[in-house]
């Protein structure tokens, strides 16, 4: 998966999203804090590859992107809307191929601006990214490819405070950063880094009106934090390997972002440090049972505020859950399952 697969809709409701199988399926709370329903097969009975990105609008709707199998050894992308959590996705809509037809090119990523367009990223077959962005009116506009060379899996978008999008990506010496300029415009590739980065562990967050910031591991382990026209910080030695999650909270009246990560031993650790201010520091505390090794994690906040984190593991559908509790600091209820 990619993107942020723990969801608070417009209701309050909280919601995960995961691939499984040929299929997407979504449990929902039945009211806010309440329990959770079932988890169901969600876009209808399209047959689907084992991928999934998922973006969300400040509407409160999830878009979900997948890969489906077309002809033999070629697939297509399909895009879905999900309004509300209890509600019905509408059925996958076939939005194409970078390259107008061919076998998957990567794994999509999913943006949405500030009037609800959803902007989908993909690397295309000549090692570039291609973008496809929903017009205002309804429809899509046709594939543009925005350049980029050599660009490995694992795409990183993000709408930043300004409802522009953003896109990050790694490359074997560095990244790269796409930006809207203004609204509705293509997204420009306007910088690259030099930097030692491990493919798969990029995580894109908005931190403030100006910035967004990625966190990346490098080749040594290290958690780094890089926003855009400044140096990359080195913030702390990476819990495990995988991408963090990261959420922006309020922590005893202070803006902070939380991190989270499945940790080497297994069990999900959390820093938290004051927003772009990586100069605090940070350090890890680990929480809750250890996970199997395909377990993932999740940060968002619920319907009164409060932090909450998930742990999805897709070999045993096994979905866990914490939150803040209502005291100082960062102390969290017993993890449960869902």
């Amino acid at each position: 998966m990619n993107g942020d697969w723990l969801l608070r809709g417009r209701d309050g409701r909280l919601s995960v999203y995961q691939s499984s199988g040929d299929a997407v399926l979504c449990r929902a709370e039945r009211a806010p804090g309440g329990p959770w329903d079932e988890a169901r097969k969600v876009g209808g009975e399209q047959k689907l590859l084992p991928v999934l990105a998922v973006g969300q609008g400040t509407d409160g709707y999830a878009h979900l992107v997948a890969w489906r199998p077309t002809v033999q050894g070629e697939a297509g992308l399909v895009h879905s809307t999900h309004f509300r959590a209890r509600l019905a996705a509408l059925d996958w809509n076939p939005v194409g191929h970078p390259n107008k037809k061919g076998d998957r090119t990567g794994t999509p990523a999913v943006a949405v601006d500030a009037e609800g367009r959803a902007h989908v990223f993909v690397r295309n077959k000549g090692g570039g990214v291609s973008m496809l962005a929903q017009k205002e009116k309804g429809g899509w506009e046709p594939w543009q490819d925005i350049q980029g060379k050599d660009v490995q899996d694992g795409l990183a978008a993000v709408t930043g405070e300004s409802g522009r999008v953003e896109l990050y990506a790694a490359v074997p010496e560095g990244l790269l950063y796409w930006r809207q300029e203004e609204p509705g415009a293509r997204p420009v590739l306007v910088q690259s880094l030099k930097a030692p980065v491990r493919p798969g562990t990029l995580y894109a967050l908005a931190t403030s009106p100006a910035s967004t910031t990625l966190y990346y591991t490098g080749t040594g382990g290290e958690l780094w934090a890089w926003r855009p026209g400044g140096e990359p910080v080195a913030l702390l030695p990476s819990a495990g390997h995988g991408p963090v999650a990261a959420v922006r909270c309020e922590l005893d009246g202070h803006d902070c972002t939380l991190l989270a990560q499945r940790s080497a031993s297994g069990r999900v650790a959390f820093a938290a440090y004051p927003t772009e201010l990586e100069s605090a520091g940070a350090w890890w505390t680990e929480s809750g049972p250890q996970l199997t090794v395909d377990a993932r994690v999740s940060l968002g906040t619920d319907a009164d505020g409060r932090v909450v984190a998930a742990t999805l593991s897709p070999s045993t559908g096994t979905l866990l859950l914490t939150r803040r509790k209502d005291e100082p600091g960062l102390a969290l209820e017993a993890w449960r399952a869902v």
